[in-house]
Parts: C-alpha cells; sequence; structure tokens
C-alpha cells in the first residue's frame, strides 16, 4: 500500500474566515474552505455560488480572434469550402462538432476530418493536406491541435490553403505561419484566461462570429459541448472554464441533444442529476474510446446528428467500443505493473519508462496514467508504430513532464503537450538512452516531497457539523475539478458501526459515527481494501481523510463518506 502524506492546506487568516461565515451564513469550515479557494468577501461568494455568463471574457481579446472571425464570415459569404480539423479525443471530437453545427446553421459549405490515431497520428498532416486540397477545401479551421503544425501549415499554404489555428496547446519556439493563431498561451496574447479546453477556444471564436453578425448569444447552444470537452480535458475548473462548465452540464440535464441523451441511457445513467465527476469516468471514456480503437469520426457523428434513432445506434457502438478498450487496457496494465515490478527499483528509480511492440497504441495513455496513480512515479507508455516507439507520458503533481521532454529534444522524433500530459515519439535504438536522460532529469527537479503522494486537507471537522444546510452548500462548490476540487475533511478518533467489509475488487464499505454521537455516515474507500482485515471495530478508532458526496437510495438523497485515507489507531480503555 503506498503511503501518503496528510497536509493541511495553509489556514487563513482567522479574521477573515469569521467575517466570511458570518457575513454569508455558513459554518466557519466551508468558510475556510471558500478562502482557501481565493473567496474572500460576500460579492466574491456570489460570483462563485452563481457562475454567470455575464462574467466570460470578450472574445475579441484573443490576440488573432478579429482577423480569424472576419476570414470565417468572408468564407461563407464567398461560398469557400471549409474544413474543421480536429482531434480524436473528447476536445477534439466536441470541438469540431461545435464549429461544425455552428458554421452549418451560418449556411457554410463545411465538413470535418479527424485523423485516425493509429495510421495518421495526432495533428495536422501532409497527408491530411493533400486530401483536403483534392477536396477543394479553402480554409482550414484546426480544432485542439495545430499549434506546433509549422511545416504542414506552411505545406498547405503552398496551396493556398488559409489556417485558422484554435488551440490550447503549448507552442513551440516557431509559430506556424497560419492566417490567424487562437491560443490564450501563445507569445504576446493578452487574454486574461489562460486555462481554456480545446472546445473553449473553439466556442470565443463561435461567440466572435456571433457578435460580428449581431447574434452574441448563438454559440450559446454549443455549451453542453464545451462542458463535455472541458470536464474531459482536466482543465481547471475556475474563472470561465467554471462558468462555461456548470451551464454547459445545466444544459446537458435540462435538454440534451440527441447523441448525449444516447450516450448517458447507453451508460445506464439518466440526465437531470450528471455531474463533472460523471463526465469524466463514465461519458468521457465511451467518447474516447472510439478513437483509441478505430475510427473518432463516429463521436462527431453522435454529437451532430438530430435524429435520435442514429443516434441510439453509434452510442451502442461507444458502448461496445468501450467495453472492449477496457479488456485491452486491463490486460496491458497487468503486463506493464509485472514490467516494473521485475525491472524496476521503485526506491531509487524516479521514473517509469516502458517499451513493447505488441501494446495497442489507443490504451497507453490510460494505462500510464493508471502507473502514475498505482507508483506516484511520472510514467512513459511506448509501443512500436512503423518502426518508432510512440507514445504517452503522463506526470505526478508539481514536476512538468513538458518540459522534462523539451530536455530531452535531441533524442526524441517529436513530443508535445503539457505540464501533466504528453505524447512523444522517439528511435527505437534511443530508449535506454532516454531513459537514462529522462531520470537524471527527475533526480535533478523532483524534490523529496514530490515524490510522496499528498492529500491536502481542507478543514477539521466534527461530524455533527454535517448538517442538512452544510451539505446542501458543499454542493454548491460544484462542478469540481482541477483547481476547484471537492473539499477534503479530516475527522479523528471516528469508530465503526459495522466490521468493514470487502465489496467490489478491492474497495473497503463500512459506517461510521464519531464519540458517541447519534450521526452515522455510509462510507466507501475506493481501492482502500488492505485495511479491511487491520481494522476491528471494537479495538480500533480511526483518523480518516474524505471527500462527503451526495448519493441516491429509494429515491432519496443521502450524504456518503468517500475515504481517501484513514490512520488506524488503537482504542484506549
Amino acid at each position: 500500500m503506498l503511503k501518503k502524506r496528510w497536509k493541511f492546506k495553509e489556514t487563513p487568516q482567522d479574521n477573515l474566515v469569521l467575517a466570511l461565515a458570518d457575513s454569508l451564513n455558513i459554518s466557519n469550515a466551508l468558510a475556510t474552505v471558500l478562502v482557501n479557494r481565493g473567496v474572500t468577501n460576500f460579492f466574491e461568494a456570489k460570483s462563485y455560488f452563481r457562475p454567470s455568463l455575464d462574467s466570460l471574457h470578450d472574445p475579441f481579446l484573443m490576440d488573432g480572434m478579429s482577423e480569424a472571425s472576419i476570414r470565417v464570415i468572408n468564407a461563407i459569404t464567398n461560398n469557400e469550402k471549409i474544413c474543421v480539423y480536429g482531434d480524436y479525443d473528447v476536445d477534439g471530437t466536441c470541438s469540431a462538432s461545435l464549429m461544425f453545427l455552428f458554421l452549418k446553421e451560418l449556411g457554410a459549405r463545411v465538413e470535418t476530418y479527424i485523423p485516425n490515431r493509429i495510421t495518421e497520428g495526432y495533428g495536422i498532416s501532409p497527408s491530411s493536406i493533400d486530401y483536403l486540397k483534392e477536396r477543394g477545401i479553402k480554409l482550414i479551421i484546426s480544432v485542439d491541435c495545430g499549434i506546433t503544425a509549422v511545416e504542414e501549415i506552411d505545406y498547405a499554404n503552398s496551396f493556398g490553403i488559409d489556417t485558422i489555428v484554435c488551440d490550447h496547446h503549448q507552442p513551440k519556439e516557431r509559430l506556424p505561419n497560419a492566417f490567424a493563431i487562437l491560443d490564450p498561451i501563445k507569445p504576446g496574447c493578452q487574454y486574461p484566461f489562460k486555462y481554456l479546453s480545446g472546445a473553449g477556444v473553439a466556442f470565443k471564436l463561435a461567440r466572435a462570429i456571433g457578435y460580428r453578425i449581431g447574434n452574441k448569444d448563438m454559440a450559446l447552444k454549443y455549451l453542453d459541448l464545451v462542458a463535455l470537452a472541458g470536464a474531459a480535458d482536466i482543465v481547471p475548473l475556475i474563472d470561465e472554464n467554471r462558468i462555461l462548465v456548470k451551464e454547459g452540464i445545466d444544459l446537458i440535464n435540462t435538454n440534451p441533444r440527441p447523441g448525449i441523451l444516447a450516450l448517458i441511457k447507453a451508460a445506464k445513467m439518466e440526465p437531470g442529476n450528471l455531474t463533472a465527476g460523471q463526465i469524466v469516468f463514465s461519458i468521457a471514456p465511451r467518447i474516447n474510446a472510439v478513437g483509441r480503437l478505430g475510427d473518432a469520426n463516429r463521436a462527431v457523428e453522435l454529437f451532430t446528428t438530430e435524429d435520435p434513432k442514429k443516434a441510439e445506434e453509434l452510442a451502442i457502438v461507444l458502448e461496445n467500443e468501450n467495453q472492449q478498450r477496457r479488456k485491452i487496457d486491463e490486460m496491458t496494465f497487468s503486463h506493464a505493473v509485472s514490467l516494473v515490478e521485475q525491472n524496476y527499483d521503485l526506491q531509487n528509480e524516479l521514473g517509469i519508462v516502458l517499451h513493447d511492440d505488441n501494446w495497442h497504441p489507443g490504451v497507453i495513455g490510460i494505462v500510464a496514467s493508471r502507473l502514475v496513480e498505482k507508483f506516484h512515479k511520472p510514467s512513459i507508455m511506448l509501443t512500436t508504430v512503423d518502426g518508432v516507439a510512440k507514445g504517452s507520458a503522463r506526470s505526478v503533481p508539481g514536476f512538468n513532464i513538458y518540459e522534462a521532454l523539451q530536455a530531452c529534444e535531441d533524442l526524441l522524433l517529436q513530443f508535445g503537450g503539457h505540464e501533466a500530459a504528453a505524447g512523444l515519439a522517439v528511435e527505437i535504438n534511443k530508449i535506454d538512452e532516454f531513459k537514462q536522460r529522462f531520470n537524471a532529469i527527475l533526480k535533478q527537479n523532483l524534490s523529496e516531497n514530490d515524490r510522496l503522494p499528498e492529500i491536502e486537507i481542507d478543514a477539521k471537522i466534527h461530524f455533527s457539523e454535517i448538517t442538512p444546510k452544510f451539505v446542501r452548500i458543499l454542493n454548491q462548490f460544484a462542478p469540481f475539478g482541477p483547481g476547484n476540487m471537492r473539499p477534503v475533511f479530516m475527522s479523528e478518533d471516528v469508530s465503526l458501526v459495522y466490521q468493514p467489509r470487502l465489496v467490489g475488487t478491492n474497495h473497503l464499505s463500512t459506517v461510521f459515527k464519531q464519540n458517541g454521537n447519534e450521526k452515522v455516515f455510509d462510507a466507501i474507500g475506493f481501492n482502500l481494501g488492505y485495511y479491511v482485515d487491520l481494522i476491528d471495530k471494537d479495538k480500533n478508532l480511526v483518523d480518516i481523510v474524505y471527500t462527503i458526496e451526495t448519493v441516491s437510495k429509494d429515491g432519496k438523497l443521502f450524504p456518503q463518506i468517500r475515504i481517501k485515507d484513514l490512520l488506524v489507531k488503537e482504542l484506549q480503555n
């Protein structure tokens, strides 16, 4: 069992907490959580709890937006053929669907292009440019890709094809010679919010076009797609993203488009109370699966169809692909874990780099993430594609994997991504040298603290504080995700009402109470089955670190404790 460090977030000033608790009529614990999130007064709290579309930034603050929006309108006016060029993941397919539907509504001659992950790889390629030239395309709008396509966009320019790049990834030193580049993190861009998803940037372009034609709210009907992308792409749910995802999830829950409704039903859920977490764990894997194992155009078809029957058929395809993906994922993960346990000195080697010719390129990103979760080490999974090792890198909090790959640039054929996740390609005969360099970088840059998984705690509370009002306010902190995670609490000397039991593969289930208080709470600890045999309800108390979630039983909603970690203590007589 991987040991974890418990760490309280820096305690905010008492006077701030007390004043906020008083002005909002909430508990000190909830006020502490808010202050730790930068919410320090009544007005900031109002905008936090009531995110409003009125607070979205002007799209024309993004560098290149004026030129891009005019170019799109001219293309539509002149009846030019437009291609929306996306990516095969959730963000890429949602971005492409959004832009396609929006332009279609304006009467554009528009089509989509999603590269095949296995045969073409990520981003714009020369072969795709050749194909689009034959199709008579005059304008490419790349979404969720394009910022590193320097040579490819030069190639498109040579045929008189203009490109507008809508991306949110890290640019390289040289920017492509595109007609316009929309990327809030490109050098010199003054856009005030830097963490939009790819679909967020595409939405901004649609909004700007809407402004120019006198219908600024025209793009709002596509916020459901922005919400799916924002939640699934793990962008920080703060500022604009919080507004876009909250509004988009509200749209999904009240009026889902046929494809999204079919997908929710295929996942054995119903719209109405869908959360960002359910998008990440239930909906996103089904969308990603079709791009991982085959043709992601099927996801775009699903999002863009108006026909409920066709949507159901496509949702079943996504469901079946996801079942298949899970089988391959499980086999690959088991193989990878056995390789790590046989070949790695886990005490001294700080990073994991694995290569196997036969791994499926569509699942290695997921498996890299699972290795990080299991071993808490930056992990790179590589497989062989066309004689080259290609793969995915995933990091631990506090370590920038993109910068680490940048420091190995001379050993790599290509790479791209961001702080937490990246893709790369390396010659097979250079893998060992790359592995040594990567581990040397980790030794230099990964602090002792970063080497242990850490649980940050928002506040210490007693069970008596968990009232219906407390839970109701807590639920208003949603949508939860990076930058706005579900608050984490600690409670000490908790006793067990029942002996804990093992459920599922490795999960702990029990019921807790505290210090003779009458309140009891159902509790579940995912992947904490290890503790079932270590706890005797008559001999032990536990300190627990947990989140509070709301579950439905027999049509009623109840708070449930989701244990993140626990410390077993002897009961003092």
